[in-house]
Parts: structure tokens; sequence; C-alpha cells
């Protein structure tokens, strides 16, 4: 079972020529239906809050910024019920350095990054795939028995303790259906 996480960025030529054959998949926000169903964008809806016990999220995202905690704000949890994938991003330039994500929505503790993820990103996405994604993962695993699978998106970083870049959300697919997600 071959499956690699390439930019989306590369021209698709590039990405062809350097996996013949392979089944080539966008899962961004921009990816077509079904894919784009795996974006931590989308709106699935019914997703648990980790660390907050009977909230639930409209989207991964929309959880992993809700809880962010900036200099000049606190958590925001209007986040958790945006249905569109647009307006989710909180930014620097609007809320001053980020101080942390809270753990939990009433939570007193503030996460570092590395932690943050572990015990909110990998949690919520996670459900997501076990909870609204199975078809996909079951066609995605099938797909790969038979041919490479190229998973398109923005990042590629696989390495949930590298902080220099963000946490690539396909490289989470690849290690939920090849069975090696992150402890």
């Amino acid at each position: 079972m071959t499956i690699v996480v390439v930019s989306r960025r590369r021209s698709s030529t590039s990405v062809e020529a350097s996996h013949p054959g392979a089944a080539i998949l966008d899962v961004t926000s921009r990816g077509p239906e079904p894919w784009v169903r795996l974006s931590p964008f989308y709106p699935h809806g019914g997703i648990p809050v980790p660390l907050s016990p009977g909230r639930t999220g409209r989207s991964v995202e929309g959880i992993w910024q809700a809880l962010k905690v900036f200099e000049g704000a606190d958590v925001d949890p209007t986040k958790l019920t945006v249905g569109t994938m647009r307006g989710l991003k909180r930014t620097v330039r609007a809320n001053g350095p980020v101080r942390g994500h809270r753990a939990g929505l009433d939570g007193d503790a503030l996460l570092p990054y590395v932690e943050a993820r572990r015990l909110i990103y990998l949690p919520a996405y996670h459900w997501m795939l076990e909870h609204r994604a199975t078809d996909l993962v079951r066609e995605l695993r099938e797909t790969a028995a038979r041919r490479t699978v190229v998973l398109l998106d923005y990042t590629t970083n696989g390495d949930v303790t590298d902080e220099r870049t963000p946490l690539s959300h396909a490289a989470l697919v690849r290690a939920y259906v090849t069975n090696a997600w992150p402890s």
C-alpha cells in the first residue's frame, strides 16, 4: 500500500510525472467532492471538542481556532458553529501573538503548540475520520491496495513535533489509512 503526500502547489504535470498511474486526490478545502470532506475545514458537524465534555463543533479547523488563545483574545466558541469553510481562521494580525490553546473551552491551562496538536487537533481529526469519513477511508484503502495514491495538501509535514510548519492533514489521512496514527 503506497500513499504519498505531495504539495498542492506543484503542477499537475510534475505530480503525474513523479507518480505515473497514481490516483491523485486533492484533499484540501479547494478539492472536489467527495475528497474535500477530508479537509479539516469541512463542516461535518457533531465533532466532539476535546477536553470539553458535551460540546461539539462543525469542523476540525473550527475547533482548533475556537480554542486558540492570543495576547488580545481568549477562546472564540463562535468558530464551533461556522457552517462554511470560510471565516474560520483567527489571526495574529487581528489578535496579537498566540499564547497557546486553551485546554478545553472552560479550561484554565494553556497548552503549548505540540501538546495542543496532540490533545486537540489529533483527537478531533481522528474522530472525524472514524465517524464522518469512513466511506472515504475505505475507498482510499481499496485504491491504495491496487495502485499508488497521491494526496495533495498545502503542507506536507507529517511530524506532530515539527513546529516549523503546519501539520499536514493529508499526512494524517495517510497515517490513519495505513494504521500508523501518531502517538
